[in-house]
């Protein structure tokens, strides 16, 4: 099953400052580890990232630039979004379709945003879909922490059957290329 890496807005307004993601290091460094091992696999690497009409995430402004720290290469691909969903007015699915992609493994941030409703399209546009459980994250609300909502969202996925192909959440230790 040809597979694609899929890295959702990790981007430099989400790592430091005001919306610092939890545990941003981490989950770059989990993130470098996959896309080192796809891409030696000769799998595409595929970085979105969120443009809004104003700072942080401002187009080709300091913020909206892919964190750093990521490793990305002259042959990944990248792909801008303009709403929380990767496939809703861009060139994903082309993308994806013109590689023959049929399994996603998704990572990013921020898990109840832009990770989850990615994901949801994506499996009902029936791709096979993993989620690296410890590869995606969020910062704390008002009503939970960030790790709850890490955690809820690696339950809810674990147990989401109704699209058809089951999604697989697991960490990045276990994701088998």
């Amino acid at each position: 099953m040809r597979t694609a890496l899929l890295v959702i807005d990790v981007q430099q307004a989400l790592c430091e400052g005001e919306y610092a993601m939890f545990d941003a290091a981490g989950v770059i460094a989990r993130i470098n580890a996959v896309s080192s091992q796809a891409r030696a696999q000769g799998l595409p690497v595929i970085f979105v990232q969120h443009d809004e009409p104003e700072p942080p995430l401002l187009l080709d402004s300091p913020g909206w630039q892919l964190a750093t720290g990521m490793d990305v290469q002259p042959g990944d691909i990248r792909v801008r979004k303009t709403t929380p969903d990767a496939f809703n007015a861009t060139d994903l699915q082309a993308q994806l379709a013109q590689r023959g992609i049929e399994r996603l493994i998704v990572c990013g941030m921020q898990s109840e945003y832009c990770v989850d409703t990615t994901v949801r399209r994506a499996l009902a546009l029936k791709y096979h879909v993993v989620l690296l459980a410890d590869a995606h994250t969020s910062m704390d609300n008002e009503a939970i922490t960030a790790r709850q909502i890490i955690a809820h969202h690696n339950v809810t996925f674990r147990h989401m059957s109704s699209f058809g192909p089951r999604i697989k959440v697991l960490p990045v230790a276990q994701l088998q290329l």
